[in-house]
């Protein structure tokens, strides 16, 4: 299950990364468009980390990628799939750590999941759904060809107010057509 891409390895979760991941998901601006809150202790990352040790890229249910730099073998993110019973359908999200965002971590990693996810294990189609005001997370979608399919109003109530969200929406056929 080992993605390799230039500059980056996208591997199984290890016990060994829950203080790196504490450190990040406890910065407030990586924190302010996801479902959870800064600071996230280190014996929340510990269980976390734990039940990403347990899934199965595979298998229906969520499955998160660490992504690691080559260059130092530094855990700086994480991509989460959620498969659905089908098999054939995802759903994707991502984290970067603050220091490595805008260079192009995010859509590498992103991009290198959505093609295993279309040419390894041949899902029909993936979503992606952010906070309508992350222009960051949105404009990582579109980059790699999703299509926004929806806006939703007061969708979710998140950290004390209600917020849009953004749905995305990218077919196998548009992926691959991509070459």
């Amino acid at each position: 299950m080992l993605i390799t891409t230039e500059r980056l390895v996208l591997r199984r979760f290890r016990a060994a990364d829950a203080p790196v991941l504490a450190a990040y998901r406890s910065d407030p601006a990586v924190a302010r468009y996801q479902s959870w809150d800064a600071p996230f202790p280190l014996l929340r990352a510990e269980t976390a980390v734990a039940n990403f040790m347990a899934s199965d890229p595979a298998k229906a249910g969520w499955f998160q990628y660490a992504i690691e730099r080559t260059a130092g073998r530094q855990l700086i993110g994480d991509v989460a799939v959620h498969l659905h019973d089908n098999l054939l359908q995802a759903e994707v999200g991502f984290t970067l750590a603050a220091e490595h965002q805008k260079q192009g971590y995010a859509t590498e990693a992103v991009g290198a999941v959505l093609d295993r996810l279309f040419r390894l294990q041949g899902l029909h189609k993936v979503t992606g759904e952010c906070d309508a005001r992350n222009a960051a997370s949105a404009g990582l979608m579109r980059r790699l060809g999703f299509t926004q399919e929806g806006h939703l109003r007061q969708q979710t109530y998140i950290k004390g107010e209600w917020t849009d969200d953004l749905i995305f929406g990218l077919l196998a056929a548009e992926w691959l057509a991509r070459e």
